[in-house]
């Protein structure tokens, strides 16, 4: 394992609890089928990315995480054009859309989502990936990285380095910032969080430890009144911090969980 992206030691039995409430197997597989349907189209369609208009991007990005169920309130303002790292912290396989539906990007990810079924094909048209157990390969991913931000693409990050439960975080690993330095581009650090219907926090959507993409698809889709909290931060523009190591730290104190404080809500 890097040391870029450690394991997290959340995993399903020890963190995940039940959902309080449940809909009915036939809505839970009609969710199922729905995301799938939406996911599919995504694949077919995923040739015609760069020329697909920024707001039906968000809207399929936003279309699949209600069809799951799941419903989504944003806070913050939007995130600005142009050459931009997103960053938040990660705790689901919802967390991707959820992040597409606040700016559509390049996303950084693991070398073994192209395996995944259905979504390793739609990642990999336009995602970046990291080779987790080749450390020498951090400098041409880097450098990667900032060609792209340079070009004027958005590209989104989780650099916790694995999904945690929630509850649990991990620290901002250092790498991708760089990137942003040598780019010379902002950072928009954005929190994500999940509550239950009745508004506690809830781990359900956590995809952890040796956690399934099918379990979890499930889970997801059984649960009744899933809630989304996506805040987008304020920018951290270019000069404001002299190294990666400050710049990590700036953002991961954005970008983490805090306690809820008031703020205007836009569901969506």
């Amino acid at each position: 394992m890097s040391v870029w992206l450690p394991g997290a030691p959340c995993t399903p039995g020890a963190c995940v609890e039940p959902s309080g409430s449940s809909v009915g197997v036939p809505l839970a597989v009609l969710r199922l089928v729905a995301v799938t349907v939406l996911v599919v189209t995504g694949v077919l369609l995923s040739p015609l990315g760069g020329l697909m208009p920024a707001a039906v991007v968000r809207r399929w990005c936003r279309a699949v995480v209600r069809a799951a169920g799941v419903r989504i309130r944003v806070t913050g303002g939007a995130a600005p054009t142009g050459g931009l790292l997103l960053v938040a912290n990660h705790i689901s396989w919802l967390d991707i859309p959820l992040l597409g539906a606040v700016r559509p990007a390049r996303m950084l990810a693991k070398a073994e989502i192209r395996r995944w079924p259905v979504v390793g094909p739609l990642t990999a048209r336009g995602a970046l990936f990291i080779e987790r157990d080749r450390l020498r390969a951090l400098p041409a991913t880097v450098a990667g990285v900032a060609e792209v931000l340079r070009n004027g693409c958005a590209v989104v990050a989780f650099p916790e380095g694995s999904t945690w439960c929630g509850r649990a975080q991990g620290s901002f690993r250092r790498a991708v910032f760089q990137a942003a330095l040598d780019a010379g581009v902002p950072v928009q650090p954005v929190r994500v969080h999940y509550r239950a219907a009745l508004g506690a926090a809830s781990t359900v959507p956590a995809f952890v430890g040796e956690d399934t993409l099918v379990a979890s698809l499930w889970r997801v889709a059984s649960a009744r009144g899933l809630v989304a909290e996506v805040e987008v931060r304020a920018v951290i523009p270019p000069g404001r911090h002299r190294d990666r190591r400050a710049l990590a730290r700036a953002a991961q104190g954005d970008a983490l969980p805090q306690p809820a404080r008031a703020h205007a809500t836009l569901s969506i």
